[in-house]
């Protein structure tokens, strides 16, 4: 079975608070729904029209597993808490078997 990913890449980080107030709340919310962290906010280099901000990288045993923790109350109640804290572009992906 393939496995999912989130792949989240922030354009600008307007509130730091905010960003803090989500980590609080995402990082516990994403271990419960069976998340590893692979990267997280360390060096990039962007290409093409990327930008080298900071880069979230996360691996869960199945697509399936990736969109319901995405979907559960825990994350949910993170994004409230994030808000309009940040810009990026998150993305739920599946990998190849």
């Amino acid at each position: 079975m393939p496995k999912g990913y989130w792949v989240s890449a922030y354009r600008s980080i307007s509130d730091p608070e905010k960003l803090a107030a989500y980590n609080k709340l995402a990082a516990p919310a994403v271990e419960a729904g069976g998340g590893r962290v692979l990267a997280r906010g360390g060096r990039v280099v962007a290409h093409d029209a990327g930008i080298a901000e900071r880069t979230i990288l996360i691996e869960f045993d199945s697509f399936e597993q990736a969109v319901a923790a995405h979907e559960s109350a825990a994350y949910q109640e993170a994004l409230v808490a994030l808000s309009d804290g940040v810009e990026r572009d998150f993305r739920i992906v599946e990998g190849i078997d």
